[in-house]
């Protein structure tokens, strides 16, 4: 089969690989059909953030293709969204929801990225999936693989930043520190739906701007201040540490804090406004499974659209040449497909 490979800083190239065969049971194969970009892949393919060579794509929707028959969810044919992590369902940390810490696989395991065991990437003809009835998400009638083609990661993290604030402070306003992905735009969508009373937003390039102000939010300026005001829930989505200083110590008393952003260097924080205001401030990788089904949910719903967020839309066949120049969230889709 095909597989789409990272080489290189701008540089990625469809190569021959082994099919995937079931080896259990308990397994299944599945063809990715549309393919989205993280905003971590435009960091590797840009080069800040050097990687050996890599089978490529973390984030898909595809069309189970063979099951073991120890798979009683899915059968051949369906249509299912694929966690970028790898989860049993079963352990300790799955059944406390916390599956992109399972403990059946090496710390870290995932498709598509340079860490963990290597279960291959979504960029590729056929992928295996070894915990099926576990991971995998249908599809519903009704919702294009395209439009959540990016549930496998990007939606989930943005949900996580606003959802659970949310819920203890409804209807409270939401300040995100832009960086250039995303994540900070489908936290602004995912925000308004769920009854944020307003969303701020700072920083940013030009392009994401504009599209935040085309989704509701309130643009405040490219540049980030001390501090902007004081708000209940903050999301830092920068990865720029004037960015991630500026939301925590825009939180207000008792706020919720979260930043997705990924720092490579020692970052200075605002320790004592954090300390005086009493903040709860989360970072870390999401628990994707877990949070799925509600986002999905708030698709099928027609209460948030992910569609505005895709910046380029591309044909299988260009897929190397598109993402070897990739520099915005993309959907590379097979023809004919949902």
């Amino acid at each position: 089969m095909r597989q789409l490979q990272f080489v290189e800083k701008g540089k990625l190239e469809w190569r021959e690989a082994p099919d995937p065969k079931l080896e259990g049971d308990g397994e299944a194969i599945v063809r990715p059909v549309a393919l989205a970009t993280c905003d971590i892949d435009v960091a590797f393919v840009q080069g800040r953030f050097p990687a050996q060579p890599f089978p490529f794509g973390h984030e898909c929707v595809a069309e189970v293709t063979d099951v073991g028959d120890g798979v009683k969810s899915i059968a051949p044919g369906d249509l299912v969204s694929v966690p970028f992590q790898i989860s049993c369902g079963e352990c300790d940390a799955c059944r406390a929801g916390r599956t992109g810490n399972c403990d059946s696989v090496a710390r870290l395991s995932t498709y598509g990225l340079p860490i963990g065991d290597d279960y291959g990437g979504f960029a590729s003809d056929s992928v295996k999936v070894p915990y099926p009835d576990a991971m995998l998400v249908p599809i519903p009638d009704g919702v294009s693989a395209a439009t959540v083609a990016s549930l496998s990661d990007n939606i989930p993290d943005a949900w996580r930043c606003v959802a659970p604030p949310l819920a203890d402070r409804p209807g409270a306003p939401v300040l995100i520190a832009m960086g250039a992905g995303s994540i900070a735009l489908y936290s602004i969508a995912i925000a308004l739906a769920l009854g944020a009373e307003r969303v701020d937003v700072v920083g940013g390039n030009s392009r994401d701007r504009e599209l935040a102000a085309k989704l509701g939010a309130n643009v405040l300026g490219e540049e980030f201040p001390n501090r902007v005001g004081f708000y209940p829930v903050t999301v830092d989505a920068s990865a720029d540490p004037d960015g991630i200083a500026c939301v925590l110590r825009s939180t207000d008393r008792d706020g919720y804090s979260t930043s997705i952003g990924i720092y490579l260097e020692p970052t200075p924080l605002p320790l004592l406004d954090m300390f005086t205001q009493g903040i709860t401030f989360v970072t870390g990788r999401p628990h994707v499974r877990t949070i799925m089904p509600q986002v999905l949910d708030l698709v099928r719903e027609g209460k948030f659209d992910p569609d505005p967020m895709t910046v380029n839309r591309v044909d299988w066949d260009d897929a190397q040449e598109a993402l070897s120049d990739l520099r915005a969230k993309t959907v590379v889709s097979r023809e004919g497909a949902a």
